[in-house]
Order: C-alpha cells, then sequence, then structure tokens
C-alpha cells in the first residue's frame, strides 16, 4: 500500500510542483492551502507523513504542529522562508522532525520523504545488548524492535527521528559522535542542512528522557565535537 503524504502551503504553485514530484515517487498526495484544512485532513485521512508551511492563513504551521504532536508524533517536515534561523529553531522544537528552507528543490523533498519514511520501517543499528532487541541502562529500556522507550518503567512518546537517535547512541555505548555523523547516520542519506538540527533534537531528547536535561546522565556532550551515550550504567 501506498504511503499517503500531506501537503500544507497556502501558495498553490508550491503544493501543485510538490503533488506532481511525489505522484512521480508513488506516494498518494493531498494538500491543503491553510492550517484548518490540514488539520482537517489529517484527521480524516492518516496521511503517513506531513510536509508543512510554517506561515499558513487560519492556523500556523507551528500551531498544527503544535496540535498533532498533542497525539500522534507522525513525521512532519516543516517549510520555511528566507532561511530564518529562528524559524528553523522554532519548528524543530516545536516537533519537527526536519525542515526545508524556500526556495527549494522538489526532489531533495522527495528524498527527505523517502528517508523519513524508510526510518520508520527499519531500525537503522544493531543493538549490542545481549537481551535481543533490548537495550538496557540503568532506569531507561530501549525497546527497538517495538520501538519502545521506557524511563522508571514508564513509556515515554519519541517522534521517528527522537527514538532513531536515542538508539544510535545507546547502541554505541561511550562511543563519540559528531554532529555531521549523527546526520549522516540518522537522516539515511547526504544531508545539506546545518547540524543546529542535530543540537535541537538532542535538547528535545534530553528534556523527555533525563531527570535533569541541563546535567544529563544519559547523552553526553563531547566539547568540541559531538555526543555520546554514557555507558557506565550499561545493563
Amino acid at each position: 500500500m501506498n504511503d499517503r503524504v500531506l501537503v500544507a502551503d497556502d501558495d498553490t504553485n508550491i503544493t501543485d510542483v510538490c503533488r506532481r514530484y511525489l505522484e512521480r515517487d508513488g506516494y498518494l498526495v493531498s494538500t491543503a492551502k491553510d492550517g484548518l484544512e490540514a488539520l482537517a485532513l489529517w484527521r480524516s485521512q492518516k496521511p503517513n507523513l506531513i510536509v508543512l508551511d510554517l506561515m499558513m492563513p487560519h492556523k500556523n504551521g507551528w500551531e498544527v504542529c503544535n496540535e498533532i504532536r498533542q497525539t500522534e508524533d507522525i513525521p512532519i517536515v516543516m517549510l520555511t522562508a528566507r532561511g530564518e534561523e529562528q524559524d528553523r529553531l522554532m519548528g524543530l522544537t516545536m516537533g519537527a522532525d526536519d525542515y526545508l528552507t524556500k526556495p527549494f528543490s522538489p526532489r531533495e523533498l522527495v528524498l527527505r520523504v523517502q528517508a523519513i519514511l524508510r526510518r520508520m520501517r527499519y531500525v537503522q543499528v544493531k543493538p549490542v545488548a545481549a537481551s535481543g532487541h533490548l537495550i538496557k541502562y540503568e532506569g531507561l529500556t530501549i525497546d527497538t524492535a517495538k520501538r519502545i522507550v521506557e524511563i522508571g518503567g514508564q513509556a515515554i512518546e519519541l517522534t521517528v527521528t527522537e527514538f532513531e537517535m536515542l538508539s544510535l547512541l545507546a547502541s554505541h555505548p561511550d562511543q563519540v559522535f559528531s554532529r555531521n555523523q549523527i546526520l549522516s547516520k540518522v537522516w539515511d542519506f547526504s544531508y545539506e542542512g546545518d547540524t543546529t538540527t542535530v543540537t535541537v533534537h538532542i535538547r528535545r531528547l534530553r528534556e523527555k528522557i533525563e531527570q535533569i536535561p541541563s546535567n544529563p546522565k544519559y547523552i553526553k556532550t563531547v566539547w568540541g565535537i559531538g555526543y555520546k551515550f554514557a555507558g557506565d550504567g550499561h545493563l
């Protein structure tokens, strides 16, 4: 069954081009011209991924993303204008998995969509824990088969990208990954975005799994390089 992608943008030229390129790659595409229509189509059609413009009538992209994230961690690719860093950071902080800056290549959009949906289906890293698909640390359990993360026995909700980043780091305890390495491994293709994307996702991930995000127990910053997962609590 083909994946369905919802493209929400008030510029019909953009939605038409995105539809054409995505349909050429075999996706079923729906389009919305404002935030309210995007939410209505998300509820009625249950797409597998949403391409969401930030600046839309009635409800903007931040509001739409926030409402969706209350109930579902469906992958979201944000479209931002003029490369404004604050817009990108806000979109990622609100829960977007990726972003594209206008003007963008429709082919690049297709590559991003392919990569994110591929990550939904396959676990990219091999867990090192002896317990099959389980990676266990003190207070933290990651089930890579069921894609479930528990902190102190309590399940927590992670987006697709957050889960893949956590799995990558936790599967290689004490190995230092640069931000560029994380981009390459998690985003699954030659990613041309900036490493701010990784920084924001790490911040969001810490807020969900760390008791004190500013003094993390699991995901450590290696200054000037990147991040590593502390392996001293491995069970």
